[in-house]
């Protein structure tokens, strides 16, 4: 594929709140203000309160900047807003009052993710119910506007990042963008050309800390340690060679890494305000696993998730136990798209693999195949209640995890040390040692273990994100899902 080309529904507003004991608002990647309970249970109604000049001002100004959170310009500033505001008719007064506080609300709602109501399927990372409207009344009755105002926007330290970044990708569009680079033979360390030139001009137009000659039609080992970064960055194999895939990801133009950051500032709005301390977070277009422990990132690792036609959801859940040994029970779609066609070419291939017929409840007959060396599952899955039937697990086969493109799952997330995970989330537990969980394992027995601490796992598409530095990584859209998100986005308006 061309480079180019998450529990049932919702954590509850109150569950949210009990994850999160612990959280510290100063680290990084946590939120660091909420709007409080507040925001998370509305008030009663109340009703509308006068508006000082000064609040006035305020609402307008942030208005006015809304386009600097990705926002299409003027999409809550009507040009003739301020003249209504400020009419010295009473009565285009009350109608520029009246259409700056449904301005202001509509901002609101935008902010807290509620622009879209058409949710696809696999998007169950959903943001909670917010009354905007009895909210900003009671900032203003409460003389707290500008606290409120502030308190809008998702606060994370990555959102926050994502809109600089937006303020900088955009002045790059302004400026003209960046070149592209022909295609041809790929170019290496020795090559030499007008190629070269352009693969300079265009590194650095992202990246001006670099400090590229932009002259030079030689391909040095400066270059290959610039273009080594370039790749790095955007999730392919350090080589320092531009090949097809690094040339096609330089090659997207600068007003699409613009959209690629607007889908993704637009995600974070769904996510709770509040998070937990400690939390699993997958991302499903990267293809990587994070644990975060008190808000440190103490373990990270590469992940093979769900291939475009077998998408891994959006969700938000908790990993309460630990099936060691597991079995598959196949799903009946994936049974009958593939394996059963396989039987049907190779009699005896079912068996051979491990698998076989068990009885359900309702009398009927599934396919499963027993834990084992050949296992689909490897030797230990994770388990978080969900509506979609997906897990993190082990595999017997790691070649994936040497690939730069690694979405080739059924939907499940496979893990490439899976059994590092274990041993963190069984720390402390003077039973579940890693030494008893390898006994177990070799015993063949399987086994389903309740960990004492669920944990928080959070299955997210971030195809734009920050690294360490707070430069941008991005990631190729996988399943179209920035796309189809920019969609519902321009239809909502």
């Amino acid at each position: 594929m061309s480079r180019r080309s998450h529990i049932a529904g919702w954590i509850t507003a109150a569950a949210v709140m009990g994850l999160t004991a612990g959280a510290q608002a100063s680290q990084p990647n946590v939120p660091s203000n909420t709007t409080g309970p507040a925001a998370l249970y509305p008030s009663p109604a109340v009703p509308p309160q006068p508006l000082r000049r000064d609040q006035v001002s305020v609402i307008l100004a942030t208005l006015k900047e809304a386009e600097t959170h990705g926002f299409r310009a003027g999409e809550f500033y009507p040009a003739d807003l301020e003249a209504e505001v400020y009419a010295a008719d009473p009565t285009f007064r009350a109608q520029g009052d009246a259409l700056l506080r449904s301005m202001i609300v509509r901002y609101a709602r935008a902010q807290h993710g509620l622009r879209i109501t058409n949710w696809p399927k696999n998007w169950a990372m959903k943001p909670p119910p917010y009354d905007a409207e009895t909210e900003f009344n009671l900032a203003v009755q409460q003389d707290r506007v500008s606290q409120w105002i502030d308190s809008l926007p998702p606060p994370f330290d990555r959102y926050r990042l994502l809109r600089g970044a937006l303020a900088r990708y955009k002045t790059i569009v302004a400026a003209g963008g960046w070149p592209t680079v022909d295609g041809g033979p790929a170019l290496k360390v020795g090559s030499d050309g007008p190629r070269v030139v352009a693969l300079r001009q265009r590194l650095m137009a992202e990246e001006p800390t670099l400090n590229l000659d932009t002259t030079s039609e030689q391909f040095d080992d400066a270059l290959g340690e610039a273009v080594k970064f370039y790749q790095r960055r955007n999730g392919f194999d350090a080589t320092g060679k531009v090949d097809t895939l690094t040339l096609e990801a330089l090659n997207v133009a600068a007003q699409s890494r613009v959209l690629q950051i607007i889908a993704n500032m637009e995600r974070w709005r769904w996510e709770p305000r509040l998070w937990p301390a400690t939390r699993i977070e997958v991302n499903i277009a990267a293809a990587e696993m994070t644990l975060f422990e008190d808000n440190a990132l103490t373990l990270e690792m590469r992940a093979a998730p769900g291939r475009p036609n077998d998408q891994t959801p959006l969700l938000a859940s908790q990993i309460d136990s630990v099936v060691l040994n597991p079995p598959w029970n196949v799903p009946s779609s994936i049974a009958e798209k593939e394996y059963y066609p396989k039987e049907a070419a190779h009699p005896g291939y079912l068996a051979a693999h491990g698998f076989r017929f068990i009885d359900t409840p309702d009398g009927g007959r599934r396919l499963q195949q027993k834990s084992g060396a050949k296992s689909a599952l490897g030797q230990i899955k994770f388990d978080f209640p969900n509506a979609f039937a997906v897990y993190l697990h082990d595999t017997p086969s790691h070649k994936a995890f040497s690939q730069d493109s690694r979405n080739v799952s059924h939907g499940c997330v496979r893990l490439e040390h899976p059994f590092d995970l274990a041993n963190k989330l069984f720390a402390g537990d003077e039973t579940w040692t890693p030494e008893r969980i390898q006994d177990a394992v070799q015993d063949g027995k399987t086994q389903r273990v309740q960990l004492t601490r669920p944990t928080p796992v959070f299955l997210m598409y971030w195809t734009v994100y920050p690294d360490v530095k707070g430069r941008m990584d991005f990631r190729n859209d996988v399943y179209d899902w920035d796309s189809q998100l920019l969609g519902l986005i321009a239809a909502s308006r």
